[in-house]
C-alpha cells in the first residue's frame, strides 16, 4: 500500500473542503451555476491556488485532523475507552480554532457537553435533532486507520462512537460510518459501484453494536430507518442495489440538474447538510467522475448545497484511490495545514501497514 495515497487522502480532503467552502462564499451560495461562473472568472480549476487568505479550510478539516491525530496518539493502545476520551479532548480543544470556519451549531453545543477528564466523559444525551453532517465530515481517516475487511468491527465501533460524541442520532453517526467505510473501500481497491450496497449490508452489524452498548437503544432503533431508506432509495435510483451493475445517470445531469437532485434528497432543502446525504452526494460524485479530479470537483465540491462537507469526503476517497493523479499542484501545494495533513497521513499509513 502506497504511503502516497494515504497522504493524498488527507491532503485532498482538505482541498475538497477549502474549495467547497471558499471562506463561506461557496458553501452558503445556493446556486451551483453562480459558483461555476465564478470559477470560470478565476481561470478554472487548474488555475486555482488554494491558499490563505482566500481559501481557508473550514471546521470540517480542523475536526478531521482532530480525529486523525487522536487515532495516531492512541495507536499503541488497544483500549477503546482511552481513544474515545482522546477524541473527545481533541474535539473540545479544536473549538479554539474555529474563527472564520463556520462550525455547526450541533457540534458547538455538543463539544461543550464533553468531559474528557472523566470516565465515559465522551457520552452526551441522545439528540432527536442530531442528524447533521458534522459527524460524517471528520470520520474518513477512521477508514485509513482500519482499512481491511477484518478491521470492520473496530471501524464500526470507532466511527459510531466518534460520531455520537456530537451527533447522537443514527442519521448523524451513520454518516460517520459511511465516510469511514468508503475510505477503507478506497484503500482496499473495491469497485466504487459496490460501496453503497456494501454500506447497506453493514448496517445490521452497526445496529447490533448499538444494542450491545445499551445506550439510548430504543431511541436509536426508532430513528434508524431514515438513513437506511435514504440509501436504499438512492441505490435503486442509480440501479446499483446489487453492487455489481454500472450506475445509471440521467441523460442530462448538469450543474442545475445536480443542484435539484441534491436538494431533493436533503432533510430540509440544503443538500449534503445531513448524515445521510453528505456521503450520498460525495458517492454520487465519485461514481460519475471515475478518475477525473476536475469532474469530481464539479460534482462534489461546486454545488448549491453543503459543498465543503461533501467535498471533504469526496476528496479523501479520491486521494485514497488515485493519489494526486490529475490534480493540479496549485490546488494543494499551498493548502492551509497541508504539512499537518501529510504528517498524520504518513503516520496513519505506518500504523495500519506496519510490514510495508
Amino acid at each position: 500500500m502506497s504511503m502516497d495515497r494515504y497522504c493524498a487522502a488527507m491532503v485532498l480532503s482538505g482541498v475538497g473542503d477549502a474549495l467547497g467552502y471558499k471562506n463561506g462564499g461557496w458553501e452558503f451560495c445556493h446556486s451551483g451555476e453562480k459558483i461555476h461562473e465564478e470559477l470560470k472568472e478565476l481561470g478554472g480549476l487548474e488555475k486555482l491556488n488554494i491558499k490563505l487568505p482566500d481559501w481557508s479550510v473550514s471546521d470540517d478539516t480542523v475536526m478531521h485532523l482532530a480525529t486523525a491525530e487522536a487515532l495516531v496518539n492512541k495507536s499503541t493502545s488497544s483500549d477503546r475507552e482511552a481513544l474515545y476520551l482522546e477524541l473527545a479532548s481533541n474535539y473540545k480543544e479544536c473549538m479554539n480554532d474555529m474563527t472564520g470556519r463556520a462550525p455547526g451549531l450541533t457540534t458547538l453545543a455538543s463539544t461543550g457537553q464533553l468531559k474528557p477528564l472523566l470516565p465515559k466523559g465522551y457520552h452526551i444525551p441522545y439528540n432527536p435533532r442530531g442528524g447533521g453532517c458534522g459527524a460524517a465530515m471528520r470520520a474518513m481517516c477512521i477508514g485509513l486507520r482500519y482499512p481491511r475487511p477484518e478491521d470492520l468491527e473496530d471501524l464500526i465501533a470507532v466511527s459510531v462512537e466518534s460520531g455520537r460524541m456530537t451527533h447522537n442520532h443514527p442519521t448523524g453517526y451513520l454518516g460517520a460510518l459511511a465516510a469511514a467505510l468508503f475510505t477503507s473501500y478506497a484503500i482496499q481497491g473495491k469497485p466504487v459501484k459496490s460501496w453503497g450496497a456494501d454500506l447497506v449490508s453493514t448496517l445490521p452489524q452497526a445496529l447490533r453494536y448499538i444494542e450491545s452498548q445499551e445506550r439510548d437503544v430504543q431511541e436509536n432503533k426508532e430513528a434508524w430507518s431514515y438513513f437506511e431508506n435514504a440509501w436504499c432509495n438512492y441505490l435503486e435510483l442509480r440501479a446499483i442495489t446489487n453492487g455489481t451493475s454500472d450506475p445509471v445517470f440521467p441523460d442530462v445531469y448538469g450543474v442545475k440538474e445536480r443542484d435539484d437532485f441534491y436538494k431533493s434528497i436533503s432533510y430540509d432543502g440544503w443538500g449534503g447538510a445531513s448524515g445521510h446525504d453528505a456521503p450520498i452526494i460525495a458517492y454520487d460524485a465519485l461514481l460519475g467522475a471515475n478518475n477525473s479530479w476536475e469532474e469530481l470537483c464539479n460534482r462534489g465540491m461546486l454545488h448549491s448545497g453543503d459543498s465543503d462537507s461533501t467535498g471533504v469526503i469526496a476528496g479523501c476517497c479520491f486521494g485514497a484511490m488515485y493519489g494526486y493523479h490529475g490534480v493540479p499542484e496549485l490546488n494543494y501545494k499551498n493548502l492551509e495545514y497541508r504539512e499537518r495533513l501529510e504528517t498524520v497521513g504518513c503516520q496513519m499509513h505506518r500504523i495500519s501497514h506496519p510490514s510495508d
